[in-house]
């Protein structure tokens, strides 16, 4: 782990000042009381209403990850507490199993997860995301799922189960066409080798994945756009999407700590183009702008990603009706005509 590092915590009335250099970070769990598990997504820039979160909190340290801010709604710090101090919700299926069993819950589409990544590391040995999957799938319940993880291959049972009987769709959040940069970024995650290996085995599988280039961080990553969508289309991805880097909150001192100090050379370059695209800030919190850009450099991303995306082979509308699969077990569903 890294040195203790985190920005003062607005929530926070009072926050102190080191006299001596920060000690290293160790990792420390915690367990979580929650009596909802179903966390309702209202923002329009988003295509799905309802997300599980298993774990708040996220191993993998990814430098930009613009989930951090939330830490600091539990106490903790957005910086080196949000990889270090994780909390585990431990209730998680059972309480999934009783929103599935309200009259008021008819089935909707859950994303895994809107937050944090339900395949980091300690998902291996509490297993709570493949207990959430089971529910999904005893109840028919249309899924979506988000991650950097390959442990996603130990539940492949589930997502053949899940596929068969409802919906579900595996994107796989491979932003850098680069191990070496990967690394440097994304600090704790799987090597992006690792993660096209993961995505080949869940599409031969029969599983539909997509890529997910998110986030596009100019002066660092969108040259790799082309590459990404040669090897997710050759890995037999069906889908494709990007958006654009935010730095929301406290997430801002955080990314530009790290990466000032993995790319002292291009920190430059990587802030000027990220305030030319925003319109002269860093940052926009704006419906419907805050995923996208603005100028000539972000044009450019849009007409080199669709173009990579045609020649690539993707198809043009990747959209699709997610099916009204959803049963409770043992409850036979009679019809009226």
């Amino acid at each position: 782990m890294r040195q203790i590092s985190n920005p003062p915590n607005p929530f926070e009335s009072q926050h102190r000042d080191l006299l001596e250099p920060a000690g290293t970070a160790k990792l420390t769990l915690y367990t979580d009381d929650s009596r909802e598990i179903l966390s309702r997504n209202d923002s329009p820039d988003l295509p799905f209403r309802w997300s599980v979160n298993p774990y708040r909190g996220c191993f993998h340290a990814c430098a930009y990850c613009y989930a951090r801010p939330s830490h600091e709604y539990w106490g903790f710090g957005a910086g080196t507490d949000f990889e270090s101090k994780i909390v585990v919700k431990k209730d998680a299926p059972q309480l999934l199993r009783r929103a599935f069993d309200k009259p008021s819950w008819h089935g909707e589409l859950i994303v895994f997860s809107g937050n944090t990544d339900c395949y980091q590391p300690i998902e291996a040995e509490y297993g709570l995301t493949r207990a959430c999957l089971e529910v999904c799938a005893e109840y028919r319940n249309p899924v979506g799922i988000i991650t950097k993880g390959a442990l996603i291959l130990r539940d492949l049972d589930v997502l053949v189960r899940l596929y068969r009987q409802a919906s579900v769709l595996v994107y796989f959040s491979i932003p850098f066409s680069s191990d070496d940069v990967a690394r440097k970024v994304e600090p704790h995650a799987p090597s992006i080798t690792k993660r096209f290996s993961a995505m080949k085995a869940v599409s031969e599988a029969d599983i539909p994945t997509g890529l997910s280039i998110a986030p596009v961080i100019h002066g660092l990553n969108e040259d790799d756009i082309p590459e990404l969508l040669e090897r997710a289309h050759g890995a037999g991805a069906r889908t494709a999407t990007y958006s654009l880097l935010r730095l929301s909150g406290s997430l801002e001192p955080v990314f530009l700590e790290r990466m000032r100090e993995v790319f002292p050379e291009r920190i430059g370059k990587i802030i000027n183009r990220l305030c030319e695209v925003r319109g002269g800030v860093l940052t926009e919190s704006r419906f419907f702008k805050r995923q996208a850009g603005q100028g000539p450099y972000w044009k450019m991303v849009e007409q080199l990603f669709a173009l990579a995306k045609r020649r690539t082979g993707f198809p043009e509308d990747d959209t699709s009706a997610v099916p009204q699969t959803f049963r409770r077990p043992g409850v036979e569903q009679v019809s009226l005509f």
